[in-house]
């Protein structure tokens, strides 16, 4: 079942490229000028890469990699979406950087990447595009060298218990859920009066899943952090804070959690 899902997403992800590419979100214009896409989470918890093999998952149009490249990391991106890797692979090129990039479903990158890494990184809006975590966790595992490190930043999952597509936030889905989420709407979550309609599969998980996936691989977590400010401004009636984050008025939950993990 989920292999449609993957395919209906896929194309999805497709349609998406070139309207996140063109939108004021991304910024293409300024990152091509050399401003990172990296957030002050990520930023701070990997720190100095230079010199490193860091394998980028679910990199969509490979801003992140590319920018952890900059910063002197040997990198690989993979991602589901065709269009993000034929964009990826160009603006590798005309960076003249020397980052790598995959298409392939995330779950299947042991199958199309052979290499281990220092760092495996993933970040914001990226596992609720997965059916089953095991499998996930055990992948990363796979593919981080002895004393390696995993890190991901994303959105919490209380985030993912609401229905934002009419502007507003109503508690709709189940904090861990089964079953899948479809959804369809018109635009996306970088340029909402974009005409292209979004179809989309997702699956909610609980931390302790996504904990417990790490640990049943053989991971060691170091710290796993809540945070009620998130680098994007894409839910309904967020604050700008001081910092440039932003946050629900009431801050009555988090908005991101970040796990980071040593295979030993």
């Amino acid at each position: 079942m989920s292999e449609r899902h993957f395919e209906v997403n896929r194309k999805t992800w497709n349609d998406k490229v070139a309207i996140h590419a063109d939108s004021a979100m991304y910024n293409l214009t300024a990152f091509k000028k050399g401003e990172t896409s990296l957030k002050h989470y990520e930023l701070s918890a990997l720190g100095n890469v230079k010199g490193k093999s860091l394998l980028h998952l679910q990199c969509h149009f490979g801003q992140d990699t590319l920018s952890w490249s900059r910063r002197g990391a040997h990198c690989l991106g993979v991602d589901l979406s065709d269009a993000g890797i034929e964009l990826a692979k160009s603006l590798n090129n005309e960076l003249q950087l020397d980052a790598e990039f995959v298409r392939c479903n995330v779950l299947d990158t042991s199958a199309h990447v052979k290499d281990t890494f220092d760092i495996v990184f993933t970040s914001y809006g990226v596992i609720g595009w997965l059916p089953d975590l095991k499998p996930w966790g055990q992948m990363i595992a796979e593919r981080l060298k002895k004393g390696g490190v995993f890190y991901m930043v994303e959105f919490h999952p209380i985030v993912w218990m609401f229905d934002y597509l009419d502007g507003q936030s109503v508690m709709k889905y189940g904090y861990m859920q089964d079953e899948a989420i479809y959804e369809e709407y018109e635009g996306t979550y970088a340029n909402q009066n974009s005409k292209m309609v979004s179809k989309e599969y997702g699956w909610n998980h609980g931390l302790s899943e996504v904990v417990n996936s790490l640990i049943s691989a053989g991971l060691k977590i170091e710290f796993l952090n809540e945070h009620d400010e998130s680098p994007y401004n894409v839910l309904p009636d967020l604050v700008e804070t001081k910092s440039g984050n932003f946050v629900t008025k009431d801050k009555l939950y988090p908005l991101i959690f970040e796990i980071k993990a040593t295979k030993l």
